[in-house]
């Protein structure tokens, strides 16, 4: 009896050590992202619902249903939306100046996200003022809404993402917030944008979308708007053409890579001073 007690003891410590061992895994993870327009990723909140044609093939479900598998404590839930407290202060902990994108599995201006804990997101970022913190909404009417209640330093990035011409009407409501950095992301690029107004953006970002089920992308739709970035003076970064397997198409467009952003070092100059 005392033997089966010490070793369900044992196998519950391993399990824990596990747990905290892919916890670590992740807290790493977050501050080395892959994603090439960013340096780190933090999620204060994880999970999301889908709005529209773009997330039908939503990287982030796939990969919040394989973390819950692996028994990160944040993916308990799946990809239902969850709030996670803990992780609000984790940006004051990185002291090496990062461009961090926020939350890469769920959407910061999702409805159902309370005005208190998204204010204290916010007040981290303005805190934080060594980083600079990109945030992507698909949510474009929710945030135009809700920005006057906000604290913007300028620090914050804002972008919408934007999948095909039905959609081009985020970028209006994108407009009217009062951040120093608007973007947009056009990813997965699920169709041609010929009537896209650049006015008031400062960088664009165009990806195939990826994955088992992806969706193919064209060419001209791609070059159209890197053409329209040329003329209206706004940074243009090439993502990916996507596909099965992503690294294997690359990221090179018409023979060179594309990899355009915002500068920060005059931001940088201005926060640390």
């Amino acid at each position: 009896m005392q033997k089966n007690m010490a070793e369900l003891i044992q196998n519950c410590s391993a399990v824990e050590k596990l747990k905290r061992e892919i916890y670590t895994f992740c807290q790493y993870m977050a501050a080395n992202s892959k994603i090439e327009w960013t340096e780190s990723t933090w999620n204060p909140v994880t999970g999301c619902t889908k709005v529209s044609p773009g997330c039908k093939f939503c990287y982030a479900e796939r990969i919040a249903h394989r973390l819950k598998m692996m028994g990160q404590p944040h993916y308990a839930n799946g990809f239902r939306l969850s709030l996670h407290p803990d992780s609000i202060q984790l940006p004051l902990r990185w002291k090496q100046p990062s461009t961090i994108f926020v939350n890469s599995m769920s959407d910061l201006f999702h409805e159902k996200i309370p005005l208190e804990f998204l204010t204290k997101v916010f007040q981290v970022m303005n805190k934080a003022n060594w980083h600079v913190f990109q945030v992507l909404t698909k949510r474009a009417q929710y945030l135009e809404h809700i920005a006057p209640m906000l604290p913007w330093s300028e620090n914050i990035w804002i972008g919408v993402s934007v999948e095909s011409e039905e959609y081009l009407w985020r970028i209006e409501h994108l407009r009217s917030v009062p951040s120093k950095v608007k973007f947009l992301s056009l990813e997965p690029l699920l169709g041609p944008l010929g009537n896209i107004d650049l006015q008031g953006i400062q960088w664009v970002i165009v990806g195939g979308e990826s994955g088992p089920r992806s969706r193919p992308v064209k060419k001209e739709w791609i070059t159209e708007i890197r053409d329209r970035c040329l003329e209206a003076g706004v940074k243009f970064f090439f993502k990916q053409w996507g596909g099965m397997n992503k690294k294997l198409a690359g990221r090179e467009l018409e023979g060179r890579t594309w990899d355009e952003m915002p500068s920060r070092q005059k931001d940088q100059e201005v926060f640390l001073m």
